[in-house]
């Protein structure tokens, strides 16, 4: 009996084009008007698509990263990037790539987060974006655009890079919000993964029962907006619609340290499931996997590598052991 070989992995390309350095620190209470004295201060790499193909690589897979950065931030952000060792191409702009800031308040555990809007693209700059994008997207593979758009982007710049997919014949997953998730979802993609937050602004409504939920999700699988629609519910989990169904799974019980960079992680193992032949069930449960891990690091850290596959597992035992 011959052995099986093993299905390679399909390609998986990220795009950011508003990256962030993520700027995390901690302080006793949050006071106005008073000098606000912090701890010990962490910097990460952020961003949509880069904390995607940065999560990716950590649960083993490839990934191609591609960014925009300028300025003394942006070189303390390729740095950053390069001491990952991750795969990346950068796309240089004459802005300098924005800060965000994450403060968690000890005495209560609540946290605080400070997203600035990030430099002003021109016209060449993003246009640039495109035209390297074009060359890259990897035939059968899967090209992520997530992440808010800076100022000086159209808002129809993810339906251009689903478009793009479309021609080379991948699969566009979306990660973004408002105009620009409206616009890619009229242009048709293989994924998108709103919070019911961007997805109750898109269709209008509050989406507050699970049957609005589905129907809200199931509506865009419908009319041919998305093959898959991930809809993120926080503690409350996730549901997944698609052409063969609705899928709906709880969050495992962890310890909340940190909702930073939850739905990137979730969205990561995603992708990466699906590229390594995974079917869409086991897809579903890394990723929810992953977003709950995500959670249980501090600050603007990513999920980790064992915390994933335990939970992962455990979502995969508790399936099976379902009627």
């Amino acid at each position: 009996m011959e052995a099986s070989v093993p299905t390679p992995m399909q390609p998986i390309l990220t795009l950011t084009v508003n990256p962030a350095l993520d700027v995390s620190s901690s302080t006793e209470r949050v006071i106005s008007g008073h000098k606000l004295r912090c701890g010990a201060s962490r910097l990460d790499p952020g961003g949509g698509g880069v904390n995607v193909a940065r999560v990716v690589q950590r649960l083993g897979g490839r990934t191609l990263a591609v960014y925009t950065a300028g300025g003394p931030t942006g070189e303390a952000y390729r740095r950053l990037i390069e001491a990952e060792r991750l795969p990346a191409l950068v796309v240089p702009i004459q802005g300098s790539t924005r800060e965000d800031f994450t403060v968690d308040e000890t005495t209560t555990g609540r946290q605080f987060r400070f997203v600035l809007q990030g430099p002003t693209l021109s016209e060449p700059e993003w246009r640039l974006c495109l035209a390297l994008l074009a060359d890259l997207i990897p035939a059968g593979g899967y090209v992520v655009a997530s992440g808010s758009l800076p100022p000086g982007v159209p808002e129809d710049f993810y339906a251009r890079v689903a478009r793009l997919a479309r021609r080379q014949g991948a699969r566009c997953i979306v990660d973004a919000s408002g105009p620009a998730l409206s616009a890619a979802l009229a242009e048709g993609v293989f994924l998108v993964k709103p919070s019911r937050r961007e997805l109750g602004l898109h269709v209008g409504a509050e989406l507050e029962s699970a049957e609005s939920q589905v129907q809200a999700a199931t509506a865009l699988v419908a009319d041919g907006s998305a093959e898959h629609v991930a809809l993120t519910l926080g503690g409350e989990g996730a549901v997944l619609a698609s052409g063969s169904g609705i899928l709906r799974l709880a969050v495992p019980r962890v310890q909340v340290r940190s909702t930073v960079g939850a739905g990137d992680s979730f969205l990561a193992a995603f992708i990466l499931r699906l590229a390594q032949g995974r079917n869409r069930e086991a897809a579903f449960r890394a990723a929810v996997a992953a977003g709950s891990a995500a959670v249980m690091t501090p600050a603007t850290e990513l999920c980790r590598r064992d915390d994933v596959e335990r939970l992962e597992a455990e979502l995969a035992a508790a399936a099976a052991a379902r009627p």
